[in-house]
């Protein structure tokens, strides 16, 4: 043995050497290392893509939701920018009318007008106490939000002072 091929001996316990130390170690072949690493690699790949079309999803879902939330923000501007000759009242129902300069808000409906408004009707909304817009079809739609977040909370073991 030369004196370069002892440099490159493994001088520790053999449990840490880099290489088969003994006789009696299990076989260390290469191409079954690199077919290892191989189908590691794959797999690694296979779990990273995976996730990131899970995050793409995700991506899309918030952008269609923010897509919601900027034409709602819209709709709701332009009924805050319709003319209106009286005071808003939160909780009251008024009534959207198209005309030549714009839109306007009456107190008068359709039904008011016995059927024949003077100017395009285009529907009715309630105003709420945070100043948002309710259209006149959803005013009886049940909210069960709450009945969502109740249950949601008993799941959790949170609902009634339950420790979870």
């Amino acid at each position: 043995m030369s004196k370069d091929d002892k440099a490159l001996l493994h001088r520790g316990d053999a449990r840490s050497s880099p290489y088969p130390v003994s006789r009696l170690a299990p076989a260390f072949e290469a191409p079954e290392l690199a077919e290892e690493i191989a189908r590691a690699e794959s797999m690694l790949s296979a779990r990273t893509g995976a996730k990131l079309r899970v995050i793409a999803d995700q991506i899309k879902a918030l952008q269609a939701e923010a897509r919601k939330v900027l034409d709602e923000a819209r709709e709701e501007q332009a009924l805050t920018h319709a003319e209106c000759a009286f005071k808003r009242i939160p909780g009251q129902v008024y009534h959207l009318y198209r005309k030549a300069g714009g839109s306007f808000f009456s107190m008068l409906s359709p039904a008011d007008w016995r059927g024949a408004p003077p100017h395009e009707y285009l529907g009715s909304y309630r105003l709420e106490t945070d100043y948002s817009w309710t259209p006149a079809e959803d005013l009886d739609r049940a909210d069960d939000t709450g009945e969502i977040v109740g249950e949601l909370l008993r799941i959790g073991g949170l609902h009634r002072g339950e420790a979870g």
